[in-house]
């Protein structure tokens, strides 16, 4: 049996569908691995003091960098903490001002599993004991369950 002209446009509308389902794939994988905290020890919260070195206002994460003093050695190191996105972080209370080189803070969060210096932030304190704390994620699972009294 020949193929008409209408076989043919739905075999070529079949290829570019599946064409574009396996696209779509590939980018919403690649996009699940970049938002993956693996990294972080989510099971241990530290708390590190120091000064602010630099305040990172950017996407696809924000980053807060402080000097601290190691309480082996004494001597000032380096440590990284990362954020969500700007929006997030925004609707938390932070600004690209909100911290400045040279600002004393004390940042909590989960440390990195491979035992550097940095991690996940959950909270800032400031010396006059005002906090900004990060809010659960509206798109993270159980968000929309029922709350038990």
């Amino acid at each position: 049996m020949p193929i008409g002209p209408s076989s043919k446009g739905s075999v070529m509308n079949l290829k570019i569908t599946g064409c574009a389902a396996i696209a779509m794939a590939a980018f919403a994988f690649q996009a699940q691995a970049h938002h993956s905290f693996a990294m972080f020890d989510q099971e241990k919260n530290i708390s590190v003091s120091g000064t602010v070195k630099e305040f990172e206002w950017s996407n696809p994460h924000a980053w807060i960098h402080l000097t601290a003093v190691d309480a082996t050695t004494g001597r000032p190191v380096d440590w990284a903490f990362e954020m969500g996105s700007v929006s997030q972080i925004a609707a938390q209370g932070w600004k690209s001002d909100s911290i400045k080189p040279g600002d004393k803070i004390t940042v909590n969060g989960h440390p990195l599993k491979d035992g550097s210096r940095g991690g996940q932030y959950r909270s800032v304190t400031f010396p006059d004991g005002r906090s900004i704390n990060q809010r659960p994620d509206p798109n993270a699972a159980n968000q929309n369950a029922i709350p038990r009294n």
